[in-house]
């Protein structure tokens, strides 16, 4: 069978989804995108915990492709709003008209390579299948929500609820006794909302984490005038900086600098707030003894927030700061002065299961009458591998992927012809500014795709030396930073059965970016064009 119903199956209709749909229609291609919600948004659409926002500043967290749509839209603040950024996002979709190209409420179940047809077959949950010549995953790096192996978790009889599939009505815990389970980002941000409404607020922590006040308030007008008076000069800069992301980095040593100058820093962008505070010194993420300043710094700032000495300590978290993903606060620490907000520590007594009550700790049932469930997301590769896709010779990707994921340029896959990945596994993604890094992907696989068309050839597909080569040079990268020494979901240590390969490219955008073109340079060097 060679007939093909679209050139271009996506998977996901986020901002990496809407973007792709955008530049295939410019190149005059037929596209369709499955998406598993009722809109557009992506990670905005299904992370409507309360507290919700960006933490990167609104201004940098937006698209750059259109002029147009740079000048007119106006963020409020100055780390949007779950709420917010969705409407960003259906403001995007309206104004391009892109939801004429999306499948809504339809979840891609499997892909699998006709090797005969050279194309894809794509069936969805409804049974049907779709044909296509490439196959596009915009799936997002935290998107699969990871769901607790908590025994009775179904027994509970009050309210249980998902920061990563909340519901999309509002919920009111009024009058409440509520308990939330986990510390990282979405734990912080929502606990802190929950604890203005709740009759009591009972936080489970097994590992504290590190977090940065955000300080963030309404957007100042001039900031926001200077910013789209000077949007080219603004994001070509960004693109220099390892992270995407604006801000004054340093090169200098912090082992070199004397420690009172260093605590001037830290002191000085504390009150800044934000994901750059460790970007005063180049050293922070490298040599363990200008860690531990650092970490020292955040700890003492949380015992002189925390009022009781003994809830301060079990706040302090014991590991490098930076090594696991840097949170943004408002007002985590100092929830903990209020009198109906108790902490509970479960690393040395752990909760034995849930009953329908509560939760069953230490042979006592803590009773609740709602638990959120603030456990994070199966990263990176989680919603890869929850969808069926087989390439070549019928080769499975879970298989392909069984010691950790493996890919070319964090774009494409060997012995997967014409298959993306954007943002992928062994690419900058998540330790990036998300919205440069996903143009930087669709652009660059996009670009290629044309290449293909303009030199009447069928299939690209990345080689089996060039994949190898890409996840050992990955590995590389990745051990000389102490990111690689934490358990962490950047390491699939945060889901039990999951490899444990640092699985984002630890470089910087402007390392990953040179290496991608190095590839179109050198006439699509690791790939085969057929």
């Amino acid at each position: 069978m060679d007939h093909e119903d679209f050139d271009v199956i996506v998977v996901g209709a986020g901002f990496a989804g809407m973007y792709l749909l955008h530049r295939f229609r410019q190149m005059g291609m037929t596209a369709r995108a499955f998406e598993t919600g009722s809109d557009v948004g992506g990670t905005w659409y299904w992370n409507r915990y309360p507290g919700a926002r960006v933490d990167v500043e609104s201004m940098q967290y937006s698209y750059q492709f259109d002029e147009e749509l740079q000048q007119e839209w106006e963020w409020s603040e100055r780390y949007s709003p779950q709420p917010e950024i969705l409407r960003y996002a259906q403001h995007v979709a309206d104004r391009f008209d892109l939801r004429r190209d999306i499948q809504f409420n339809t979840r891609v179940v499997a892909a699998h390579f006709d090797d005969q047809a050279v194309n894809w077959k794509i069936t969805t949950d409804d049974g049907k299948q779709t044909r296509s010549r490439f196959f596009v995953l915009a799936v997002g790096c935290l998107s699969s929500f990871n769901k607790p192996d908590i025994p009775g978790l179904d027994d509970f009889s009050g309210n249980s609820y998902f920061t990563g599939q909340w519901p999309h009505t509002p919920v009111d815990f009024s009058g409440q006794n509520v308990a939330v389970i986990g510390t990282g980002s979405t734990a912080m941000q929502s606990s802190v909302e929950i604890a203005k409404q709740a009759k009591s607020l009972t936080v489970f922590q097994r590992t504290p984490n590190f977090s940065i006040p955000a300080h963030n308030r309404p957007q100042d007008p001039e900031y926001v005038a200077y910013f789209k008076a000077n949007y080219p000069e603004l994001r070509a800069k960004a693109k220099t900086v390892y992270g995407g992301l604006l801000d004054d980095f340093d090169e200098r040593l912090a082992v070199e600098t004397p420690r009172e100058e260093v605590e001037a820093v830290l002191e000085a962008r504390w009150k800044k707030g934000g994901l750059t505070f460790l970007g005063g010194f180049a050293d922070m993420l490298y040599d363990h003894r200008a860690n531990i300043i650092a970490a020292d710094f955040v700890r003492d700032k949380i015992r002189s927030i925390v009022e009781d000495p003994e809830t301060a300590e079990l706040l302090c978290p014991t590991n490098i700061i930076g090594g696991k993903r840097l949170c943004v606060d408002s007002g985590y620490y100092k929830m903990f002065n209020l009198p109906h907000v108790q902490l509970v520590d479960i690393a040395g007594t752990p909760i034995e299961r849930i009953t329908p009550e509560g939760i069953l700790r230490g042979g006592e049932v803590l009773k609740f009458d709602s638990i959120v469930y603030a456990t994070g997301f199966d990263a990176i590769t989680g919603s890869y591998l929850r969808i069926d896709i087989r390439g070549r010779n019928g080769r499975a990707l879970k298989d392909h992927w069984e010691g950790g994921p493996r890919t070319y340029i964090g774009m494409a896959v060997a012995g997967f012809p014409n298959m993306f990945t954007v943002t992928g596994p062994g690419s900058p993604s998540v330790l990036t500014n998300m919205l440069p890094s996903i143009e930087m992907s669709v652009e660059w696989m996009t670009e290629a795709i044309d290449t293909m068309r303009r030199k009447q050839k069928r299939v690209i597909e990345a080689t089996p030396q060039a994949e190898a080569d890409w996840v050992a040079h990955v590995n590389d990268v990745a051990k000389g930073s102490l990111r690689s020494t934490v358990k962490s979901w950047y390491n699939g240590g945060n889901i039990g059965d999951k490899p444990s390969v640092f699985m984002p490219y630890i470089g910087g955008l402007p390392a990953y970016v040179r290496k991608c073109d190095e590839v179109v340079e050198n006439d699509y060097r690791g790939f085969e064009l057929l």
